[in-house]
């Protein structure tokens, strides 16, 4: 385990400022531990870099099977305030998209509407990609075009990672911009790489053998040793002793004590730090949060829930239940063997959950729904039935098909049938389809889905299990961070039911040209407002 970082004290970085991005991996192959080396040598890195609006500023994302931005490069103005939000981050646990990853760093990461200066500022753009395995999705493509939008990318492979794939992500030299560790153990050692590398400056701790354990810091007159947040130098003056503050019992923490490395004051779920770092307050029962149904702790904050079949309004406080949307919609579901008979009876409750939601009326919303397994079968057409209860009863008359899965089939039908006037299809209201399967398909969907969404038709794809994440970008709509959503297994659905429902309606404003009003918008919302509640419903039966 290779300990070295180099610290200069004479801000090395302050006269070259940068706009820096680091794009994490935080794939479910990464360790808990590991996943907080990696934030360790974040904070370390950013040490030597001169942070502040003027000066460098430093944004960082962390993606798995979607891209989670924790902050933008006009977020934060100081090295402190970047630390803490680099210590509150939490681990995704998910996929490894990291094509989708950089292309969300050059679409909108490196933005001005980010913090990204003009490029006629001629202020370098660095990104920095730290992963441990083989990307779910292509690279090539997007890593080329990020090169040549002017971003200078830095790859760290840590483990297992093709070299070949790290090289098709950095940038040239790959001697300069590419680097390969054997474990997060070893990533530390490259700080004083990327030292170099970012700054310009003499270093001294580099011409002699110093022997500091941690960090070799530059003096006027030579250098001294010294040691990392929770540490303490011995008498030698070299070697480095962990400080457990926790373990001395002096921390003072009402509810736990964790040493990241720190002493850090914790307070569980539902409750949030009080200003004097220790103590622990409920958050909904102490804030004056204004929720109108519900307040719901979210870690250390909090989120305003309504009741099933309303949504919430504009100042994410007050919720309104739509009626005014008008939309024709085609369930497309899985009924493959894989699926299970008791996960479809739990796939049937959620698509009545979600009809309790729709304006459904002649002149309103019209919902059909095709399943299929090795064929395709039409249970019922947009326009066959005009009110909620008889939709619910169409669906609780559903049978499991419980055979093969093609889903590319499903998709031509979908595509050819469901939305044509002899099936009740009509000219004017927004198109929809919500895709939903739990594993991979037994031909081809790219065809028929790049058909559909050329057409108009809106897709969203939603994958349980063993669903391909690749075959679901291919069907959902772009971006695929807004249309593609995917979990585990039924129990850890509901994770993904919150992302959904909020960026589902920012989402559809971004591209009115797609949409034919606000209103529908706003009831495609409200049909994933109910997403939350049986997901929840469903996992609990489970």
């Amino acid at each position: 385990f290779l300990k070295l970082t180099t610290v200069f004290l004479t801000n090395p970085c302050k006269a070259i400022p940068l706009d820096f991005v680091f794009v994490i991996d935080s794939s479910r192959s990464i360790r808990s531990n590991d996943y907080e080396k990696v934030k360790t040598f974040i904070i370390n890195l950013l040490q030597f870099l001169d942070i502040g609006h003027d000066a460098t500023r430093v944004g960082l994302l962390q993606y798995g099977s979607v891209v989670q931005p924790e902050f933008s490069l006009n977020t934060y103005g100081s090295r402190a305030e970047v630390e803490q939000a680099v210590k509150n981050m939490e681990h995704l646990a998910t996929g490894t998209m990291t094509g989708l990853a950089i292309q969300y760093t050059m679409e909108t990461a490196f933005t001005e509407d980010h913090g990204a200066r003009p490029l006629n500022m001629h202020i370098p753009r660095i990104a920095m990609i730290v992963t441990d395995g083989r990307p779910q999705d292509t690279v090539k493509e997007v890593a080329a075009e990020a090169r040549k939008a002017g971003i200078q990318i830095f790859a760290i492979g840590v483990g297992r990672v093709d070299m070949k794939i790290l090289k098709t992500i950095g940038s040239e030299p790959h001697s300069e911009h590419v680097h390969l560790v054997a474990n997060f153990s070893q990533i530390e050692s490259l700080i004083s790489v990327f030292q170099s590398k970012l700054c310009e400056a003499e270093d001294t701790c580099a011409e002699v053998d110093h022997g500091c354990e941690h960090i070799c810091a530059n003096l006027p007159d030579g250098h001294e040793c010294r040691c990392r947040p929770g540490y303490e130098l011995t008498v030698d003056g070299k070697t480095c002793n962990r400080i457990d503050y926790c373990d001395l019992g002096i921390h003072g923490c009402e509810h736990s004590c964790i040493s990241l490395p720190d002493c850090v004051c914790k307070c569980r779920r539902g409750y949030t730090l009080r200003p004097d770092g220790k103590t622990c307050v409920d958050v909904c029962q102490t804030l004056e949060h204004g929720c109108e149904h519900q307040c719901v702790a979210n870690g250390s904050s909090y989120m305003c829930k309504c009741f099933e079949g309303f949504i919430l309004a504009e100042d994410k406080r007050s919720c309104k239940k739509c009626h005014d949307g008008v939309m024709d919609l085609v369930f497309v579901i899985d009924g493959s063997k894989s699926l299970g008979p008791a996960n479809f009876e739990l796939v049937k409750q959620f698509v009545n959950s979600i009809v309790d939601s729709l304006d459904i009326s002649r002149t309103g919303t019209h919902v059909g729904l095709i399943q299929y397994s090795t064929k395709v079968r039409t249970e019922f057409t947009l326009g066959q039935y005009v009110t909620g209860d008889s939709i619910k009863q169409a669906v609780g008359r559903m049978q499991y098909m419980g055979r093969g899965s093609r889903t590319g089939s499903a998709l031509r039908h979908m595509f050819e049938s469901s939305f044509s006037s002899r099936e009740g299809g009509r000219p004017n209201p927004q198109q929809v389809t919500i895709v939903f399967t739990d594993g991979r398909s037994q031909d081809d969907v790219s065809e028929w889905a790049s058909k559909a969404k050329s057409s108009g038709i809106t897709i969203y794809a939603l994958g349980i299990g063993k669903a391909i994440e690749q075959e679901l970008r291919e069907i959902a709509s772009e971006p695929n961070e807004m249309y593609l959503y995917y979990a585990e297994s039924f129990e850890k659905m509901g994770e993904i039911t919150q992302k959904l429902k909020s960026r589902m309606c920012k989402g559809e404003r971004r591209h009115l040209g797609e949409v034919k009003s606000l209103l529908q918008c706003m009831h495609v919302n409200t049909f994933f407002a109910k997403c939350q509640f049986i997901v929840w419903l469903s996992t609990a039966k489970i």
